[in-house]
């Protein structure tokens, strides 16, 4: 894959197959697009007429209100991290996952730093869209270092085992 592949899925990087259309921009007869909330509401049935798959891009602070009813449309959800210090994106992945259980892409897309992988993972994100050129690195690498052991259980999508010694400290993989 060319060193400019943004995203980081299953271990490596490959390119982005998703075109995130802006609010004022015409929709593309086919292809898999990602819109905004507003105008996923706003324009669902025409989206649904598309061919292609939908996305929805959710921006910190946009809660899952009407979303929720087409999650089983929805083939893709970006959430943006737009600081690195703002955790709300990781409590949406995880009603996404454990209450709606959403099985569709769950991707993290802005200020995604390596500090933050073993954490994504663990909330339920299962791709990356990676800018930042040191965790790119880290990425191709195989350098980050995770913690793996945790006493908080992890999202639906996440593998874990009961720890040797207690049962409430669990292993991730």
């Amino acid at each position: 894959m060319p060193d400019d592949a943004p995203i980081f899925r299953d271990g490596t990087f490959h390119a982005d197959a998703w075109t995130l259309i802006e609010d004022d921009a015409p929709l593309p007869p086919s292809g898999d697009i990602a819109v905004g909330k507003t105008r996923f509401l706003a324009e669902i049935q025409a989206l649904r007429a598309r061919n292609g798959s939908i996305g929805v891009v959710l921006n910190p602070g946009e809660d899952l209100d009407g979303i929720v009813e087409h999650l089983d449309r929805i083939t893709l959800v970006a959430l943006r991290f737009t600081k690195f210090s703002d955790g709300r994106p990781y409590s949406v992945a995880r009603l996404l996952r454990d209450r709606h259980g959403y099985r569709g892409e769950l991707r993290a897309t802005g200020d995604v730093l390596r500090d933050q992988l073993v954490f994504l993972m663990r909330a339920g994100f299962d791709s990356l869209h990676v800018s930042h050129a040191g965790t790119r690195e880290a990425l191709r690498k195989g350098s980050v270092i995770a913690v793996r052991y945790h006493y908080q259980p992890a999202s639906a999508e996440a593998r874990e085992t009961a720890g040797p010694v207690s049962p409430w400290r669990r292993r991730s993989f």
